[in-house]
């Protein structure tokens, strides 16, 4: 990819972007690369655990997980074996096992994959056509007068020069909907539920900052003030989670619903607030 960027890979003589297609009879340049042989390591006993005890649901079409925070959902940037590297690890005999969806690093939550191609299918069309809802629990920092508030602000993917990728509200960006319905209010936080009616890229947490009221433990895109004094106070991670997910499906009658409860880490801080 690194080398796509740069403009040197080359079809039919030409500069290729990334998004190009490859149709029969093109010709691919690719120049030489040098890389470092690196030795596969499974992963660990204690990762390997902490997955499998997180398992919520599983039959012959998905497999469901409770993320936990801090666990990225798949291998790369410096990180040797995500979620779905473990669970292949724990599931040898399963020949199809594909993410479905995405949740970053940090956010904690349902996150489900597929084990047929098939079921991955239909996963997509339903995600695309709107007909998978997605609710989110987040802490705020700030205070709304109103109880519901509907972000509609679309999003563009950036990237800096450090490399970093941040996404911000822009009028050239893809369009995307978030619904906030405060469910409890602290002196200068607020617990909120957050629908999403799109599935954009970091976009609870960039809709959440869009209305003044970033989600407290957010590094990127919250507010350093904010961040510290509820990491004093014992908030060290996003206080973000994925708790429910609902969808129908084909066959099976009422279609399906998983719930992820609270972490006790983010509930003990509720507490501490109240």
């Amino acid at each position: 990819y690194r080398v796509l960027r740069r403009g040197e890979v080359r079809v039919n003589k030409g500069r290729a972007k990334p998004t190009r297609r490859l149709a029969l009879g093109d010709e691919v340049r690719i120049p030489p690369l040098r890389t470092s042989s690196r030795e596969v390591v499974a992963p660990g006993a204690g990762l390997r655990g902490l997955i499998d005890s997180a398992i919520l649901y599983e039959d012959e079409h998905l497999l469901v997980i409770n993320k936990p925070s801090g666990v990225a959902v798949h291998g790369g940037s410096g990180v040797s074996h995500g979620v779905i590297e473990v669970l292949r690890a724990l599931r040898p005999d399963t020949p199809y096992l594909e993410l479905a969806h995405r949740l970053d690093r940090d956010t904690s939550g349902c996150l489900m994959l597929a084990k047929k191609r098939s079921a991955l299918q239909q996963l997509q069309k339903l995600q695309l056509s709107g007909k998978v809802e997605k609710r989110y629990l987040a802490l705020l920092c700030g205070r709304w007068r109103k109880g519901k508030v509907t972000a509609d602000a679309p999003l563009q993917k950036n990237t800096l020069r450090s490399g970093e990728r941040v996404v911000r509200v822009d009028p050239r960006g893809k369009a995307a909907i978030t619904h906030f319905e405060v469910l409890q209010r602290f002196p200068r936080a607020m617990l909120v539920e957050a629908r999403l009616e799109t599935g954009r890229t970091h976009q609870i947490r960039v809709h959440a900052q869009h209305l003044g009221a970033p989600i407290a433990g957010d590094l990127k895109y919250g507010r350093d003030e904010d961040n510290q004094a509820h990491r004093a106070a014992g908030l060290s991670r996003l206080f973000l989670h994925a708790w429910r997910l609902s969808f129908p499906w084909a066959g099976r009658r009422g279609g399906y619903t998983f719930e992820a409860d609270l972490p006790e880490e983010l509930n003990s801080y509720l507490e501490y607030l109240k």
